[in-house]
């Protein structure tokens, strides 16, 4: 006991106890290795003023375990009796106990059951830093379990590296109690630089430093079993050559291979774990820690309802955390696989999970608890308003929520321990007779996958895309499911891992246990494996394969897809979710199918379990049938089709007549608006001459009211045009010009011709173009004969403008541009005329043109 008495939070033991009965709720801040979860369970069970049971919570199961056996050494007892635990599968606590460890969700679980936690007079909620969805409701129904009918219960939080301030307030002021530092230094080092090499080179190089700078055991934290398998190969003949042995360490192990990483005693370890070693795990003789900075973390989207294992640095909370574990039972040393630098870039804290998970199996747990107004739920972060409508409507889907309102269905999945799609699943199968079958595919879905890399491979194992022409299925569940029995009947399958497979058959029956039919109960799939002989087939019945597809599709509704044509491995799912199909899935055939696993991806979503859905299993009634129209881009028009919708995916469609012609004068104006440019006729010379015309009008005329013939205007007369139309291609020959005369009143239309004129009478008699340009004056092409006799440039606008004339000899070439007509006659044509009488001398060439009559032609027999 006198490793209890050293331990810094045996300081401020009396102030912490006082504070929980005084106030009843208190915050405890304890760096790792101060001794919070050693000492204050045992401190409350000792103290005379806590008479009833004592919950601990913890965030792991491997931590829920250890944390009660070190509890129970301490206290001289036997786990089990005054200190317990419960778990997942695993309960070792009974009626005398004092203190219970058990994860969250098994706390989660108990408030259900039991609202008011009867005989329990407090609740310590450990490492509540990392801020899991669970913890989060456990303490919000705490709170309010408080306020209503339980102020006696005490509430405990206690973390390392929590930010107090914010927390306190939520809980109207608690007070904050700390700890003072570690009780032995941690040094760290960091990399002098970032590297790109990959993090097995990374923590390879670094480890001949780490094992020569201390003698005790080496933990090395790692993102994931991917990385540690990886990294276990790099540096199997370092560690042994310094005469230490490589161990994982990670939290879908089998307890029984968990227990002996942590057991005292043997050669000297290299532990390579997950975060599942960050907190309240206490690991004898480690005083050395390499910490990747490296995390996996799932992200839930619930814009799509897809979540996305997202590879990201880890906060600096988590890093202390990490280092912590090097000075526990002695001075330690911490290396860095990043550059001091960089901790700038990192986040102080975790973000909470109610900001980043999904939130079905919570909203539901809540409603199960009477909680059916979740935006006045006692929340520490309150999740965001997406999120709560994403994770309603899939609970929606499966018949789980009616509206804000549990249903029958949805209380009945509550008394299954799984997520509300999983229980869906299970429960289902059960009710189509297969399940065991059912169970066996629950367990798959939600431990680790036993078809993926062994951990104890020594070179790395990468299943096989594929034969798309040889393998066909209607469901890789399903083919699973079905390869898990025939192992268990005795045929090998050298994809299978062992002691995955292990704990996906415990796992599985667990759950039938939690079935409520007794003829379910009693079956063992272990004792039907046992009694199975060696190399038999199991025959599986098509009906059966049927009904736990069909499991399936009850409990996947909302991740409907459907193939985008035969052959092609991409579909569109509901949500407007691109997927594609794995290489490794057998599902080459179905047009409809459902996503079981997705993950997010940057452009498509990668579909890894696929199954096969019946078109007769989707309820007619649940069905939306409507007739749309739409614009066909390669045949340029309004088509109608009649198409049948489940969410918002179509699963069906044909083609029909397009008869509403308000629909179709709506789409087809769409696409003129969206293709204006290429839709509106400005090269045709009445329209474009029309805009000009106008255009300048403005300009000339101010104090006059002429229209505005912006593109805005221009198609409020488009939309005119389109009706009655259906395609682009007779919109382009629609009469543009004779409609956008009504943007002219009549006095308007009348003067138009009057001051801007599309042509202008020569003196010749011929009538010549006008050509009408905002940016200059108006401008006639006209030979030098047709104006012999005209003295003066001629006007338009009421006699405001004067017109540009382009004079062109007789090849219609210009010869001269003026505005100034008189000065021309006067001064440049003696020289113009001299020139072309040499080159044309049949056309007439006067000496005097004013006293000379136009001509139309120029020539002279035309003038004689």
């Amino acid at each position: 006991m006198n490793v209890i008495a050293e331990l810094p939070v045996n300081d401020i033991l009396g102030e912490l106890l006082a504070a929980l009965l005084g106030r009843g709720i208190a915050i405890l801040r304890a760096p790792p290795g101060a001794g919070k979860t050693t000492l204050v369970p045992l401190a409350l069970m000792r103290d005379p003023a806590f008479t009833g049971r004592i919950f601990m919570t913890q965030p792991r199961r491997l931590a829920a375990r250890t944390a009660a056996a070190r509890l129970s050494f301490l206290n001289q007892s036997t786990l089990g009796l005054d200190i317990g635990y419960q778990v997942r599968m695993e309960r070792q606590w009974g009626k005398s106990t004092r203190v219970v460890a058990m994860t969250t969700g098994v706390l989660l679980r108990r408030l259900l059951n039991d609202p008011f936690l009867e005989g329990v007079s407090v609740v310590v909620l450990d490492e509540f830093h990392e801020r899991t969805l669970e913890m989060d409701i456990v303490l919000g129904l705490l709170v309010r379990l408080r306020q209503t009918v339980r102020p006696d219960l005490k509430v405990l939080i206690m973390s390392a590296t929590i930010d107090c301030r914010p927390l306190s307030e939520f809980l109207e002021s608690a007070p904050v109690i700390e700890s003072q530092g570690r009780v032995f230094d941690v040094r760290v080092i960091y990399n002098r630089q970032i590297s790109k090499e990959p993090v097995e080179t990374l923590v390879a190089d670094v480890l001949p430093k780490a094992l020569a700078a201390t003698d005790g055991h080496l933990l090395v934290f790692l993102p994931g079993v991917g990385e540690i398998i990886k990294t276990e190969r790099t540096i199997q003949s370092i560690a042994a050559q310094a005469g230490a042995r490589v161990w994982q360490l990670f939290g879908d192990m089998p307890p029984g291979e968990q227990d002996a990483v942590l057991a005292t005693g043997g050669d000297r370890k290299v532990i390579l774990a997950t975060n599942v070693a960050e907190t309240s795990l206490t690991i004898d003789g480690v005083t050395g820690v390499i910490d990747s900075g490296l995390v996996r973390i799932m992200r839930f989207d619930a814009s799509v309802g897809l979540s996305r294992l997202v590879l990201e640095s880890n906060s600096l909370a988590s890093a202390d955390q990490r280092a912590g574990r090097a000075g526990r039972q002695a001075p330690g040393i911490c290396y860095r696989l990043w550059p001091e630098s960089m901790n700038r870039a990192r986040a102080s804290f975790e973000t909470p999970e109610v900001l980043r998970g999904d939130l079905t199996g919570a909203l539901l747990q809540l409603s199960g608890m009477g909680e059916s107004d979740f935006a006045g739920f006692p929340w520490v972060t309150r999740p965001t308003s997406p999120a709560v409508a994403g994770a309603m409507l899939m609970l929606q889907s499966i018949g789980a929520m009616e509206e804000s309102r549990i249903t029958e269905s949805g209380r009945e999945l509550l008394r299954v321990p799984l997520s509300p799609r999983l229980a869906r699943l299970l429960i289902a199968s059960h009710r189509a007779g297969v399940s065991k079958r059912g169970a066996l595919a629950a367990a798959l879905l939600s431990e680790r996958d036993p078809f993926r890399i062994s951990r104890h491979a020594k070179s790395p194992r990468v299943r096989t895309p594929v034969d798309r022409q040889s393998v066909r299925g209607k469901s890789d569940l399903v083919d699973k499911v079905t390869r898990i029995e025939k192992a268990l009947a005795g045929n090998d399958d050298p994809e299978l891992n062992r002691g995955a497979l292990h704990q996906v058959v415990r796992t599985a029956d667990y759950l039938l246990q939690s079935l409520s039919s007794r003829d379910v109960e009693d079956e063992s799939l272990d004792a039907t494996a046992d009694n199975q002989s060696k190399n038999t087939d199991v025959a599986t019945s098509p009906d059966e394969d049927t009904a736990l597809r069909l499991a399936i599709w009850q409990a996947y509704p909302d991740r409907l897809a459907r193939r985008r044509h035969v052959g092609s491995d991409r579909g569109l799912m509901v949500g407007s979710v691109g997927v594609r199909l794995s290489s490794t899935t057998c599902v080459l055939d179905a047009e409809l199918f459902v996503g079981v696993d997705v993950e997010q991806r940057e452009r498509d979503a990668e579909v890894r379990i696929a199954s096969e859905v019946d078109r007769s299993w989707i309820d007619a009634r649940q069905l939306r049938t409507v007739v749309e129209y739409f614009f066909h881009p390669t045949q340029g028009n309004v088509q109608a089709r009649r198409r049948e919708y489940w969410f918002d995916l179509v699963i069906a469609e044909s083609s029909i007549a397009a008869t509403d012609k308000d629909a179709i004068t709506a789409i087809l104006y769409e696409q003129v608006v969206l293709n204006w440019e290429q839709v509106f006729p400005s090269g045709d010379p009445a329209v474009g001459g029309f805009l000009k015309r106008i255009k300048c009008l403005r300009q000339w005329l101010p104090e006059e009211d002429w229209p505005d013939v912006s593109i805005e205007s221009l198609q409020v007369i488009a939309r005119q045009l389109c009706h009655g139309r259906r395609s682009i291609d007779e919109l382009k020959t629609a009469p543009w010009a004779d409609c956008m005369i009504t943007l002219l009143t009549y006095d308007q239309k009348r003067r138009l011709d009057e001051l801007a004129p599309e042509s202008w009478k020569a003196p010749s008699g011929n009538q010549v173009p006008i050509e009408y340009d905002s940016t200059q004056n108006p401008r006639i092409s006209i030979r030098l004969q047709e104006l012999f006799g005209l003295a003066d440039t001629p006007r338009i606008a009421g006699g405001r403008v004067a017109m540009l004339l382009e004079l062109l000899g007789p090849n219609r070439r210009p010869q001269q541009l003026t505005d100034d007509l008189a000065s021309f006659w006067k001064n440049t044509y003696p020289i113009v005329r001299k020139e072309l009488k040499r080159r044309y001398p049949k056309h007439h060439w006067p000496d005097d043109p004013l006293a000379t009559p136009a001509t139309r032609s120029g020539l002279k027999r035309d003038a004689e």
